[in-house]
């Protein structure tokens, strides 16, 4: 099997779409600043395309011909690293392989044949001719783009000269043609270098499946630097290297203004507007400050730390005038959420000890705190109090409408109330916390004063936040500290956090109620007990951010199925494995969320699902919020890595086998394995019986069952 073909063989999807456009077909490959929100069924690039942020260009190129007007119906079979589309008819059939590549071309590779019996006329068409300087086989162009600051330029070379007028393929004749166009930012990507870009496509000699051949090698050589998982689950199987791909596909590197440096999207897609050079509407792809760290806990196993690093420092230089991160374009400081970047840039030092890195991220880390303090802070406690309920990003949780009795219109201002919340109070103390624990490893004098703040915060949101009677943790009115009685799903956000002992044994259970979060499809953001409570995201009867909108009164969200099944897990560790089977079912329903239908035959992640359904509620597909590669190593594999320790804590999730491997942490190589002892020595499992670790190719640790182990790193260097 070729190298490249390892993550398409595996992922490939047959015809994604848009569910809201049927006939918008998804691309799987992006580039750093180039990709396609959705491609139209014709040969080329039509459709919308997008260049670092937002940008719905509608054709970058085409080939026109003079025998049909449409290429539907056609089949299309969707790859991580490129996109099939056939069309066979009565005149004419045509195979195009495409892609965008990671350098910003985009690619495509046809081969077309004539079955009628008159010649098939065919030419390049660019869009209203804006790339129309020719030189040779290549032509030249530009976009101006009125809504930031940089304009596009680009190149447009073709295999065949002859298609900048016409090409005649007669009956009964096939030809191939490969046609690549390579954009950048006019005035710092330099024409002639663009060139070169795109005739390495068109003018080295490859055939068409040698263009494609090299794209999935290339492709496939980012993820050879990701840890692999293989078990006897194929839903955990397929759902980890799908996960991969989410970060690979979400992946973007500017180099321009304030996004200087690599960083995950949110999403490639956007919400709204299509519209020819349109920006109205919202979109993902963006530095979005809240998902930074959802990002950096996954993203923080693969072996290179540059796309972590980077974001940090992204959101270090482009600070706002608090101090505060933010979220950014390459041009605007946009506004802050809360989020827990401080305690994420902490579990990606444990992965990559980078201690100079830290030391220069740490003051703008101490700022977080105390920013935090300044703007969202009260004068008799250390809780944070939100204002705007869309801050914590999950706008219209029915705690803040809970003092009006929650009214019919919840965009009235006057109706609902300041709260100190959970999940920004526990967000504050993991942040402070980890600033102390970075202060401590890097040599800072500081970390006792954060130390000492960190338990200050974690004894506030116990002794004010948790609420014996009915054993949850709750909002609190800003003012007078009294209870908001909703069960958002951020009230186990303190177990996330591991700020709590056997006083709140109750608390957990709360996940598998029949009627509170266990759900069809769990867990709902709010407890289905809720007067506010709605399934599919409407308010009181009215959807009042439309049919797609985000509304946190009742919708599943990937982001907060992470922390919560992370929660749940430490949890059952906390209190001798006793949920290991809840965490099993959980995770596995959690799984079964990025695949449409749950058909593992269609991987397709979305922002938020019907929680009695599981039908999905929006259309962003490959959407980049929430985690799930650390939740499998970290609790299935049961791995954790200190700065002084490995621990090793697996939960039985029912597994026969798995194996862990190609994990670089802390400077070492670690593979876990694990088979029972009832299982036969098959192609798949080919390990030894029981449980065991390899540090550095050398077996460090083994028992016969899944057990938990503690074992300092300086025996193994």
């Amino acid at each position: 099997m070729p190298t490249g073909s390892l993550w398409d063989e595996e992922l490939r999807a047959g015809k994604k779409a848009l569910r809201t456009l049927p006939g918008a077909l998804l691309l799987g490959s992006t580039g750093a600043r180039l990709w396609a929100d959705y491609l139209d069924p014709k040969p080329g690039f039509s459709g919308r395309f997008d260049f670092i942020h937002k940008i719905n260009i509608p054709l970058l190129f085409t080939l026109t011909n003079n025998l049909v007007d449409s290429f539907e119906p056609c089949r299309t079979e969707w790859f991580p690293s490129h996109l099939l589309m056939e069309y066979s008819g009565s005149k004419i059939a045509l195979t195009e392989r495409k892609f965008i590549s990671w350098n910003d071309c985009a690619v495509s590779c046809q081969t077309w044949t004539n079955l009628s019996g008159e010649d098939l006329v065919l030419a390049l068409q660019t869009y209203e001719d804006s790339f129309s300087e020719r030189k040779g086989n290549t032509l030249h162009g530009e976009f101006s783009i009125e809504h930031y600051s940089f304009d596009i330029t680009g190149a447009i070379t073709v295999s065949d000269a002859a298609l900048l007028e016409e090409v005649r393929v007669k009956p009964g004749e096939s030809k191939q043609f490969i046609v690549s166009a390579a954009l950048g930012i006019k005035g710092q990507d330099e024409p002639e270098m663009l060139k070169e870009r795109s005739a390495r496509y068109t003018e080295l000699g490859y055939t068409v499946d040698q263009v494609v051949e090299n794209q999935k090698n290339e492709y496939q050589a980012w993820f050879d630097k990701a840890p692999t998982f293989q078990s006897s689950d194929p839903l955990l199987d397929k759902t980890w290297k799908y996960r991969w791909f989410l970060l690979r596909h979400n992946l973007s590197d500017p180099q321009y203004g304030h996004l200087s440096q690599p960083l995950f999207y949110e999403g490639r897609s956007h919400k709204k507007s299509k519209k020819p050079f349109g920006k109205g509407g919202w979109e993902f792809s963006k530095l979005i400050n809240l998902s930074v760290p959802l990002h950096i806990m996954d993203a923080r196993w693969y072996h290179d730390p540059v796309y972590c690093e980077g974001v940090l420092q992204n959101m270090k230089a482009g600070a706002n005038e608090d101090g505060m991160f933010c979220c950014m374009t390459v041009d605007t400081i946009m506004h802050s959420f809360a989020n827990f970047s401080c305690w994420a840039a902490y579990k990606l030092y444990l992965v990559h000890p980078n201690r100079e890195q830290m030391r220069q991220l740490l003051p703008a880390l101490k700022m977080q705190i105390h920013s935090w303090k300044r703007i969202h802070g009260s004068d008799n406690d250390q809780l944070m109090i939100e204002h705007k309920h869309t801050r914590t990003g999950k706008e219209y949780q029915p705690s803040y409408w809970y003092f009006h009795q929650y009214p019919n219109n919840p965009k009235d201002k006057a109706t609902y109330t300041h709260l100190k919340r959970v999940d920004r109070a526990v967000y504050h103390y993991l942040n402070t916390l980890g600033v102390a624990k970075l202060c401590e490893l890097t040599g800072d004098e500081e970390a006792h004063t954060y130390y000492k703040l960190a338990d200050e915060i974690k004894q506030d949101i116990i002794e004010k936040m948790w609420d014996e009677a009915s054993q949850y943790f709750y909002d609190l009115h800003y003012l007078t500290d009294d209870k908001a009685l909703v069960k958002n799903i951020v009230g186990i956000y303190p177990g996330w956090a591991e700020m709590i002992d056997d006083r709140f044994n109750g608390m957990i259970e709360h996940l598998f109620d029949d009627r509170e979060f266990h759900t069809r499809c769990p867990f709902p953001s709010v407890s289905a007990d809720c007067p506010a409570y709605s399934k599919e995201g409407g308010w009181m009867g009215h959807f009042v951010k439309g049919r797609n909108g985000c509304v946190w009164d009742g919708p599943t969200w990937p982001y907060t199925n992470s922390i919560a099944l992370d929660a749940l897990a430490k949890e059952s560790k906390r209190r001798e494995h006793q949920f290991d089977s809840e965490f099993a079912s959980y995770l596995r329903e959690y799984s079964f969320l990025h695949f449409m239908q749950r058909d593992l035959n269609q991987p397709g992640l979305v922002e938020h699902y019907n929680s009695e359904t599981g039908e999905p509620l929006s259309d962003e597909q490959e959407y980049n919020h929430s985690y799930y590669i650390d939740l499998l190593i970290t609790h299935v594999a049961g791995l954790t890595v200190e700065h002084d320790r490995i621990i090793l804590d697996p939960l039985d999730v029912g597994l026969d086998y798995f194996c862990l491997d190609r994990i670089k942490a802390a400077g070492m190589d670690i593979r876990i394995t694990y088979r029972k002892s009832s299982v036969l020595q098959t192609g798949h499992t080919e390990m030894d019986e029981g449980y065991r670790l390899f540090v550095n190719g050398k077996l460090k640790f083994s028992s016969p069952t899944l057990s938990r182990a503690e074992l300092a790193i300086h025996d193994f260097r």
